[in-house]
């Protein structure tokens, strides 16, 4: 019975496109559509049912993981329908669990909107790629693009650690290894330890966790290897300072310098909900150019932002800047993009004038350089 109805449910989510399901105790199932949670006209989950849903797709080894621990992570196919990374964890003595939708396509860089320089620096023979962002803003389905670029494109050898494996990538071109945390690997520190023993060109780190997976991580970009990885910062400025952080104040010195010669680009990126339907990423994007490598190695980052904003000839933009233009193409709402920006008093600030020039039908100013797309009024 609850396996007929785990598949329903899946099926349910895979035909809706929604991004997750939430199965918990006291509500009926619960779809993440576009970025808003929608309950499934189902019966209300009581205790035992989140119990057998869980135990009809959860192997051995992580019902005692979340026995031991009280939550387990895993991923699995669904047939080809797609793969779903879960999370099961107890809540007030109950099981809960959240489905996240892993899907079986691999998106293009223009599918996704990411800059056309993306390219180029996949076929850089070394250096650290970090893209980063909250829980949910499409990091893997990214990372996921730039492998499959990788792997059609050029004769590589490609190994992935990841926790749990969520796309799975079959070789191409290029010669692809996929290692799964707990699974063939004890941790990433020990599979990156061992990993420039497996004559890689590429390595694809699923998340820089502790200062030991940092650490590799740079090593191996220094050391000739293309590495990929993400990080859960907003902001690529954000996202140097966290790395050089995570060292002892003693070895900081020598990480800026390391950083400043080891590190490719910082792609940040947010979800939002694309307007009708949909959703669509919003970006701020930084190439390490001699001059923001000269930044990170004289501990002057807080001009990073200004670097990039006198960038954009390498494809560089700052994630408001991104923002401001979904708005006024009409694919995001003010309230989204006031929700997700970095400097919220600015935009206001820019959306009040817009106001007023509507207010005043003034055709003279809006001509002089702001925004004239007409969904773009204050509302969204």
């Amino acid at each position: 019975m609850a396996t007929l109805h785990i598949d329903r449910i899946l099926e349910t989510c895979i035909k809706r496109g929604a991004s997750d399901i939430h199965l918990s105790v006291g509500r009926p199932p619960v779809l993440r559509l576009h970025g808003h949670l929608r309950s499934l006209e189902t019966k209300v989950l009581e205790p035992e049912d989140t119990v057998a849903l869980m135990k009809a797709i959860t192997p051995d080894r992580n019902q005692q993981e979340l026995q031991e621990e009280g939550g387990t992570d895993f991923g699995f196919a669904f047939g080809d329908a797609g793969r779903f990374r879960v999370a099961v964890f107890k809540q007030k003595g109950n099981v809960s669990i959240v489905l996240r939708l892993i899907p079986s396509k691999f998106l293009t860089f223009d599918e996704i909107g990411l800059p056309p320089i993306c390219r180029a620096l996949c076929r850089r023979p070394r250096g650290l790629f970090l893209v980063t962002g909250p829980t949910g803003s499409g990091k893997t389905t990214t990372l996921a693009s730039m492998i499959n670029y990788i792997n059609s494109e050029m004769d590589r050898h490609i190994v992935t650690v990841e926790d749990p494996i969520e796309y799975y990538h079959s070789h191409k071109k290029s010669l692809i290894n996929q290692r799964e945390v707990g699974n063939d690997v004890p941790s990433f520190a020990e599979a990156l330890r061992r990993v420039l023993r497996q004559d890689p060109d590429v390595v694809l780190v699923g998340e820089m966790r502790d200062l030991e997976t940092i650490e590799a991580s740079i090593r191996a970009a220094e050391t000739g290897h293309l590495v990929f990885s993400t990080l859960h910062t907003t902001g690529c400025q954000g996202t140097v300072n966290r790395i050089i952080d995570a060292f002892p104040h003693e070895q900081q010195e020598q990480i800026r310098v390391q950083l400043s010669t080891s590190l490719i680009a910082v792609l940040s990126q947010a979800l939002m909900p694309r307007q009708p339907s949909g959703m669509v990423a919003a970006y701020e994007f930084m190439v390490n150019t001699p001059a923001i490598a000269n930044l990170v190695r004289e501990n002057k980052t807080f001009r990073i932002d200004s670097a990039i904003q006198t960038g954009k000839k390498y494809g560089m933009q700052l994630l408001d800047e991104h923002l401001w233009n979904l708005f006024d193409r009409g694919l995001i709402t003010a309230d989204d993009m006031l929700e997700r920006c970095r400097h919220p008093g600015d935009l206001q600030e820019k959306l009040d004038k817009l106001g007023r020039l509507h207010e005043a039908g003034d055709a003279a100013m809006l001509a002089g350089g702001l925004p004239t797309n007409e969904e773009a009024s204050p509302e969204g």
